[in-house]
Order: structure tokens, then sequence, then C-alpha cells
């Protein structure tokens, strides 16, 4: 039923309603003018004016019920015309649902043509997807086959190199047997040679005794008799000469005594200061296996990226077997990379969050190794009072080194030898040593702050409350400021020691090769020189002479123009021994 069928059935039952209550009033009416009495007065006009108005009321109530009658009439018309409506509608209806019915089947047949020209496209993009994915295993096939032909070619090469290896090892082998016959020869000459020269002693030795005894004869005195007379004569010229010089000393020794005394040594001791020092930037870390390169690295070099922001050091790998190289110019912050590194290697777990926590542990690690070598180096000097600050500065130059010598260790060194020069001397032994123990101390931030380190660690001390003759030595150990006060001259002196002596320090192949190539120049330069040798790593030239050209004094002359040269050329450490060789060869021929 639709809405306008509901909406005709209500209007017909509120009519059907009024109507019935139209006739309920109508008929209550009645019943009352019934019940009144007979003959009631008509002169009462009471009466009269309700007879009339029940008469009003009834005919109100009759055109009322004529009213609601005409009004059913209308709304059984207005039904029967909303009956027709509602026919026409039903058959709108079913034909639009007819229509429906054949839209919908035109569109499943329009969706079964769509979806099966769909799954035609869909077979055809999976054969060109197969087709593809057929061509990109072909070609990772012949990627991984031109690999492993360059592998197959890399191993051979190192086969070679090997079997090369192995003739040169063989080729060395016959020249030590060749090298091993000359030096069994040349023993068996020497030994012979040996021979003939103790005939030749033997031979020398009665020509000796029988020329003395012809002197003896011709002078009249034995050779006892001649040397005591001799030696009495010297003697007694000694004594006097020995008198006049002994006074001349005690009395110059009277007027200098302790001055005199303390310039010339430490005058002797400063002749030896050498210079400052390079260094080592690189770090070597040895890997268990070369697959361990390819974790380190990470996936696209994600790995090495992230430790090289995370600890500022620089990764280094190449083709070096089963290592890799760490390199940066801050020696604490290397050690800390190395740490780093080597901890992420035991661990095996390689990745960017790993790298922050492990570079965390190695920092807090390295930190308190410093301060723990500090607090020893000062325990074994013997200094106690100095500012946490400059502990935590000693403690950094742990992993500084200069010509391979640990600058914490020569510290300590230097501070030992100071102390005991300024015993012998009778100083301040304590503040003596504080300045040497402190001397280098700006090098622990030579590649943070610029400048000299001997400025940086004056600039240091006066900071952090030392006193001014420390800062003083400090600031004037290789010259920068003029040297004032003993203090400074013994920290030169005791720097110099320490640095100088042999096997200190190392320096690079560069500056010795051409320190040794200058020393042969120099030896060579001169007159008369034949042939030249540095020997012992520098530390000793051997020159050999014409002796037609030099002779023995001439020989003299030449070693010590040769060692005063080298000494105003060339720097050096510790000293250097000119030997000059003039050997006399004769030459008969017997026949």
């Amino acid at each position: 039923m639709s809405a306008f069928d509901v909406a005709m059935l209500a209007v017909v039952v509120l009519l059907a309603v009024v109507v019935v209550g139209a006739v309920v009033v109508g008929a209550r009416t009645l019943r009352q003018i019934r019940t009144m009495p007979s003959a009631p007065l008509p002169e009462d006009p009471a009466f009269i004016a309700e007879k009339d108005r029940q008469e009003q009321s009834l005919a109100a109530l009759r055109s009322a019920a004529d009213e609601a009658n005409s009004t059913v009439d209308v709304a059984k018309s207005a039904a029967a015309a909303a009956r027709a409506e509602a026919a026409a509608a039903k058959a709108e209806a079913n034909a639009a649902r007819a229509e429906a019915k054949r839209v919908l089947e035109a569109a499943r047949v329009e969706a079964d043509t769509v979806l099966e020209r769909a799954h035609r496209q869909a077979e055809a993009d999976a054969e060109e997807v197969r087709a593809a994915a057929r061509r990109s295993g072909e070609r990772e096939v012949a990627l991984l086959a031109s690999t492993t032909r360059e592998q197959a070619v890399e191993v051979e090469r190192r086969a070679q190199r090997m079997d090369e290896r192995e003739r040169l090892h063989t080729e060395e082998v016959e020249r030590l047997a060749e090298r091993e016959r000359q030096l069994t020869a040349a023993n068996a000459a020497l030994a012979a040679r040996e021979a003939a020269l103790a005939e030749r002693e033997t031979a020398l030795a009665e020509a000796e005794q029988q020329r003395r005894r012809e002197l003896e004869r011709i002078a009249g005195l034995t050779a006892d008799a001649a040397r005591s007379e001799l030696i009495e004569s010297i003697e007694t010229q000694a004594k006097r000469e020995a008198a006049l010089l002994v006074r001349d000393i005690e009395s110059d020794a009277r007027e200098t005594a302790d001055q005199r005394a303390r310039h010339i040594v430490v005058d002797a001791i400063q002749r030896v200061a050498s210079e400052q020092t390079a260094e080592s930037v690189v770090s070597v870390l040895h890997l268990p296996g070369d697959e361990m390169k390819g974790r380190i690295i990470g996936r696209e070099g994600r790995n090495i990226r992230a430790f090289e922001s995370v600890t500022g050091v620089n990764l280094i790998i190449d083709d070096t077997p089963e290592a890799v190289l760490l390199s940066c110019f801050d020696p604490v912050r290397r050690e800390v990379g190395r740490l780093t590194l080597e901890k992420l290697v035991l661990d095996g777990r390689i990745h960017p969050h790993r790298i922050e926590e492990v570079y965390d542990l190695a920092r807090q690690e390295v930190e308190q190794l410093c301060q723990r070598a500090a607090e020893d180096a000062l325990v074994e000097v013997g200094i106690t009072e100095i500012h946490p600050e400059l502990v935590s500065l000693l403690g950094r130059l742990r992993y500084r080194t200069s010509y391979g010598q640990n600058v914490l260790k020569h510290l300590v060194e230097t501070a030992h030898i100071a102390g005991i020069m300024a015993a012998e001397l009778r100083l301040d032994a304590p503040t003596i040593k504080r300045c040497a123990f402190l001397h280098d101390i700006g090098k622990a931030l030579t590649h943070e702050v610029e400048g000299s380190h001997a400025i940086i660690g004056a600039d240091l001390a006066r900071k952090y409350g030392e006193s001014e003759e420390v800062v003083h030595a400090i600031e004037a150990h290789h010259n920068e400021v003029p040297p004032q006060t003993i203090e400074a001259v013994l920290t030169q002196a005791s720097d110099a020691c320490s640095g100088g002596r042999p096997g200190a320090r190392r320096e690079s192949l560069e500056a010795y090769v051409k320190r040794l190539e200058r020393i042969e120049e120099i030896a060579a330069g001169k007159l008369g020189v034949e042939k030249v040798f540095a020997m012992q790593a520098g530390r000793e030239i051997r020159v050999m002479v014409k002796p037609d050209d030099v002779d023995d004094i001439g020989a003299a002359v030449l070693a010590r123009d040769v060692a005063k040269q080298i000494e105003e050329e060339l720097t050096y450490p510790g000293q250097i021994r000119v030997t000059v060789v003039r050997e006399s060869r004769v030459t008969e021929i017997a026949r």
C-alpha cells in the first residue's frame, strides 16, 4: 500500500469518527427532549428558549451529518481515484522492474565481457613479467659466470705470483750457498795470511832484538839504563810543571768555584739538543678473515659510513689480507676508533646502532686508561699537587708518539734525568723535575689548537696555576722564547738527553736515506778520498784514502774536517764516528 492510500484511509476514518460523534450527540439531545414534562407552560420563556436552542442544535447536527456524508462520498471517490493511481503506479513499477531486469542483464553481460578482457590482459602482463624475469635471470647467470671467470683468473695470477716467489726464494738460497762457499774460501785464505804474518812478526822481533843489541854496543849503555836515565829526567820536569799547574788550578777554582762549574756542566749538556718530532697517524687492526671486511662495509657501505661519522676516524679497507687501517691525526680518537672496531669484530654484530653503543663503551674505557696512566706517571715521578685538567691532558699523551717514542714515557724519563742533574748541581730538584715533566704537555692539544706545542703548553700551565718558573721552562724548551733561568736550560738538556739517546726514536725512511747520502757526499768531496762507507745505521763512517795522496797527519786532519762539517750541516741523534783508513800495499812478483 502506497503512502497516498494510507493518507486517504486516515481521512475516511477521521470523518467516520466525526459522524458517529454527531449522531451520538443528536441522540442524547432527543432523549433529553422526551424526558421533559409533557405539558409545559406555553408561556414559559425559558422553556421556549431551550426548545429553540435544541432545535437549532438538531438542525446543526443534521447539516453536519449531511456534510459528513458528502465528505465520505468525496473521500470514497478520492479513494477510488487513489486506487486507480495506485494501480497505474503498480503498472509503472512492474514496467520499471522489467526495465531494471533488462538493464541488469545487459550490465551482467557487459561485466562478463570486461572480466574476460581483464583476464586476457592479465595473462598478457603475466607473460611479459615472466619474459622479463627470464631475461633478468639470464643476465644474473651471465654476471655470475663473468665473476667466476674473473676469480679464476685472479687465482691463477696468485698462483703465478707464488711460483715467482718460490723461484726467487730458490735463487736466494743458491746465492746464500755460494756466498757461504766464498766465505769458507776467504776464511782459509785469511788463516794462511795470519800464519804468514805470524812468521813475519817473529822475524821482525828477531831483527829488533839484534838492532837493540847493536845500539847498546855503540852507545855503551844498556836499554834499561838508558830508559831509567830518560824517565828520571822527564819525571823531574813533569813534577815541576805539575806543581805550577796545580797552583794555577787551585787559584782559579777558588775564584770561580760553584758558579763556573754549574755553567760548564749545563753548557756541555745543552749542546746535544735535538729538534721536535713527527708522529704516526695510522693504526692497523688484524681481522680473523677477509669475509669480515664485507660485514664491516655493510650493505651499500652504510656500516663504514656510520663508523666514520660516529668515531671521526677514517677506515681504509684495501687488498691487505686480513687487516684494515684506521687513519686519524688525533691519537686518542684513533685509539677509541681502533678499540671500537676491535670490539665490533669480536662481537660479530655490526650495524649503525651497535656502532654507537660500542663507541660509547670504548670512549669510556680509553678515558679510564688515560687517567690511570697519568696517575701512574705522577706517582713514578713523585709529583702530587697538580690540577685535575692537567692530569687528564697528561693521560692523553699515553697514545701520542714522537719519532716512535711514547711522549708520556719520554716525560717520565726527562723528569728523572732533570732531577739527577739538579741534585748533582745542588739546585731545587722538585721544581726542575716538575718543569721537565710538564714541558711537552702542549702536545696533547696540538691537533685541536694552532701553534707550537711549547707555547700551547705554557698557556695551559699558566691557566691551571703553575709557577712562572715552570711556565718559562715549558715555553723556552724549543727556543721559541730565549731561556732565562737555570730551570729552562736544564729542561732543554734533559729533553735532549731523553730524545737523543740511541734507540729512543726512529725517523722516517726518507730522512734516514737523505742523511746517509749527505754523510757520504761530505766525506767523498775531500781530496785524496777513494771510497766512503756509512755503517751502523749512519752512526759510523769509514773513509778509505789513497796512501800516496794522504799521509798519516793528513788522515787525522781529514777526519777532523769531516766530523766538523757533519756537525755543522746535519741534525742527528747521538753521535757519528769518523774513521779514516790509510792502507799501504807493496806488490812484488816472484819469477
